[in-house]
C-alpha cells in the first residue's frame, strides 16, 4: 500500500528532544516501510524520518489561521503528487477539509482531546471515508460522543532504546520525568520524596514566564539542592534511558486527565515502576500493584513508595513488550489500513 502520513507542523519528525506524537509518527513510518509499504510524510521541513517521499508544511503553527490555510493546500498538493491508498493524519482534521468528500480512505489519529464540533462535521463531510483512532480508551470514549468509528491504538516506545534493569540499588532515587508544571505534579512528587526520605531527581523542561514560570519559581526552586531534591534539566534519549534505569520508581502524580503519556511506557520499558494517579489513560497503562501504583493522596503515595520492593521489574518490561512496543502498534495500524483498503 501507499500510505501518506502527516504530523503537526511545529516539530520535526523525529523530534530532537521532546515530542511524543512526532516519535510515534517516525516509528510508524519506519515500521510500515519494513513491512513493504511505500510511505509519504508531510511534516516540518527539518524532519529526517526516512520516508519514501517527504513534503514540508508551508505553515509552522497549528493554531494560526493563515498557516492552516497554507497547510490545507500543502496536504492537498501532496495527495495529488503521492497518490496514496490511505491518508493517515496525526495533525489537524482541518487540513483534511478538501479531501473529506473524496473516496480515499482517511484515518484521523488523536493523541490529544478531540474537538466535538470538528469531529462531528468531519464525520458528516467524509460520508464513511474517515476512521478515527485514539491513543487510549479514554480519548476514544470522548471522541465517540461526536460520532464516527473509533479504534483504540495506544502509543508506543522503541524497545531497543530502553535497557531493562532487573535490579536497582536499595537507595535508588525516585525520578520525576516530564514537563515541570502543575498538572504534572512535580510539587507533589517533592512532598512525597521528603515524607518518605527518598532522594528525587527532577528532569524536564520548565517555563520561566507567566503562571507556569511563577509555579517553577515559587513551588519548585526553593526545594532544589535540599533534602536530596535535584533538578538536572532536559534529557535526551540516552540520558533518559540511564535516568529511568537507575530509578526505584518514576513518580509523576498528575493533576489532569492524561491522554496517554509516552514517558510512562518508557519507564516501564526500563523495568521501572510508575507511581501516578488514576486519571485519564493511566489505568490503561499501569496495573495496580503489578507495574506500579495509582494513588489518590500523598498518604497513599507514601504507602506505595514503601511497597516498591513488591514490584517485579520484569513485569513492567513485559507489559511494554506485549502492549506498547512499536511492532505491536504498527501491526494495529496496519490492520486498520488493510480493512479500509479492501
Amino acid at each position: 500500500m501507499k500510505i501518506l502520513v502527516t504530523a503537526d507542523p511545529e516539530l520535526p519528525v523525529p523530534p530532537k528532544l521532546y515530542g511524543g506524537i512526532e516519535r510515534i509518527v517516525d516509528l510508524l513510518v519506519t515500521g510500515l516501510q519494513a513491512r513493504g509499504h511505500t510511505v509519504g510524510l508531510v511534516a516540518h521541513p527539518d524532519s529526517t524520518s526516512p520516508a519514501n517521499q517527504s513534503f514540508s508544511w508551508l505553515g509552522k503553527r497549528s493554531q494560526n489561521k493563515l498557516d492552516a490555510v497554507q497547510n490545507t493546500f500543502t496536504l492537498w498538493s501532496a495527495v495529488k503528487q503521492f497518490q496514496p491508498d490511505i491518508v493517515h493524519s496525526f495533525s489537524r482534521i482541518l487540513y483534511l477539509l478538501p479531501l473529506l468528500p473524496s473516496s480515499v480512505p482517511k484515518v484521523m489519529s488523536y493523541q490529544r482531546y478531540p474537538s466535538h464540533s470538528t469531529t462531528s462535521w468531519g464525520v458528516k463531510l467524509a460520508q464513511g471515508s474517515l476512521t478515527f483512532t485514539g491513543c487510549s480508551d479514554y480519548i476514544c470514549k470522548i471522541g465517540r460522543n461526536a460520532g464516527g468509528v473509533w479504534h483504540t491504538i495506544h502509543n508506543c516506545v522503541e524497545l531497543e532504546k530502553y535497557t531493562f534493569q532487573p535490579k536497582v540499588a536499595p537507595d535508588a532515587p525516585l525520578v520525576f520525568l516530564s514537563r515541570v508544571e502543575r498538572i504534572k505534579g512535580a510539587h507533589t512528587a517533592i512532598s512525597i520524596a521528603k515524607k518518605t526520605g527518598r532522594s528525587l531527581i527532577i528532569a524536564g523542561n520548565h517555563s520561566t514566564t507567566g503562571e507556569a514560570g511563577q509555579y517553577w519559581q515559587e513551588e519548585i526552586v526553593p526545594h532544589l539542592g535540599k533534602d536530596g531534591i535535584e533538578y538536572i534539566g532536559a534529557v535526551n534519549d540516552v540520558q533518559k534511558n540511564e535516568l529511568l534505569g537507575q530509578a526505584a520508581a518514576m513518580i509523576v502524580p498528575i493533576e489532569w486527565e492524561e491522554p496517554f503519556g509516552i514517558v510512562f511506557a518508557e519507564a516501564l520499558a526500563c523495568g521501572t515502576p510508575v507511581i501516578s494517579c488514576p486519571r485519564g489513560a493511566l489505568p490503561e497503562i499501569v496495573r495496580q500493584g503489578v507495574d506500579g501504583y495509582l494513588i489518590n493522596s500523598i498518604e497513599e503515595a507514601i504507602v506505595a513508595v514503601e511497597k516498591l520492593p513488591n514490584i517485579q521489574r520484569y513485569n513492567c518490561r513485559e507489559r511494554v513488550e506485549k502492549y506498547f512496543s512499536a511492532d505491536v502498534i504498527v501491526d494495529n495500524y496496519e490492520k486498520i489500513y488493510q480493512k479500509l483498503f479492501t
